[in-house]
């Protein structure tokens, strides 16, 4: 049965705090590493773009922005993207930031920038290739040892920076490219493999440095929460990738895409 939804600014204080709520179901953070009622209300006197998006009248998510610079350009920094998990896989995560993209050119802003943990194969999926945006610049260890961050134990919380143009087009080729991508159909050389462990986990092979071609691939598996029984396994993916895409950057590639499906894959791109 079809949804209705609707996608609007929100600036009541009930609508504040139903946010924290929010948060708290989607990622089960503890109450100091939430974003409070209160900065949702002055940042959205101050410039913020704060947007819910309504199924059937009921608040299932949102995206949060504030203003912010890069390299001396003036951006959105998307901060929080949220969707309650009893609402998840009706695509309002790409409905909300394509009304966010609508809300920042309405200010004259021409870039929307945002982090993501690149182990998230699904928010890789919309961020790469739903939304067709890129990245070329890795953060180690982002937000430093904050548990609630954390894939595991000691397990850093490293991070892809996102550059979205959102005032041209962006991706790398046409939807027939990602349509044959996602169908698996000549795939680029991989970097990295996944193979099983003795008790049937996904692991990584050793990462492939010196590639040279156009357009390679790096795997990832395609649920790390999966995993979690497994920190040895998240670690040593974690590593692998961390490998790959801070060689891969610094030579000039850029992550430009995104195959997801029983194998996920990064598509980087010289």
């Amino acid at each position: 049965m079809a949804v209705r939804v609707l996608i609007h600014k929100l600036n009541k204080h009930e609508e504040f705090e139903r946010l924290v709520h929010i948060q708290k179901a989607v990622w089960g953070h503890s109450d100091v590493n939430l974003t409070p009622a209160h900065q949702f209300c002055v940042h959205t006197r101050m410039g913020a773009i704060l947007l819910g998006a309504f199924v059937d009248g009921t608040l299932a998510g949102f995206v949060y922005s504030f203003p912010a610079l890069l390299d001396g350009a003036r951006t959105q920094h998307s901060h929080l993207l949220a969707v309650l998990p009893e609402y998840q896989g009706l695509g309002l995560g790409k409905k909300l930031k394509e009304a966010q993209r609508r809300e920042a050119l309405k200010q004259g802003i021409g870039l929307i920038t945002w982090t993501y943990d690149p182990m998230q194969a699904r928010n890789a999926n919309l961020n790469l290739h739903a939304l067709g945006v890129r990245s070329r610049t890795f953060f180690p260890n982002f937000y430093g040892n904050v548990p609630s961050l954390c894939l595991g134990p000691g397990i850093p919380t490293d991070r892809l920076l996102i550059e979205w143009k959102i005032g041209q087009k962006t991706g790398t080729g046409s939807r027939e490219n990602r349509r044959k991508r996602a169908a698996g159909t000549s795939l680029p050389k991989a970097l990295e493999r996944a193979v099983l462990s003795g008790d049937g986990f996904p692991m990584p092979a050793p990462s492939r440095l010196g590639l040279r071609d156009r357009t390679v691939l790096a795997e990832v598996p395609p649920n790390v929460a999966s995993l979690r029984g497994r920190p040895d396994l998240i670690a040593a993916w974690q590593a692998g990738l961390r490998r790959v895409l801070k060689s891969y950057f610094k030579r000039g590639y850029a992550a430009v895409d995104f195959i997801y499906g029983e194998r996920c894959y990064y598509v980087l791109e010289r």
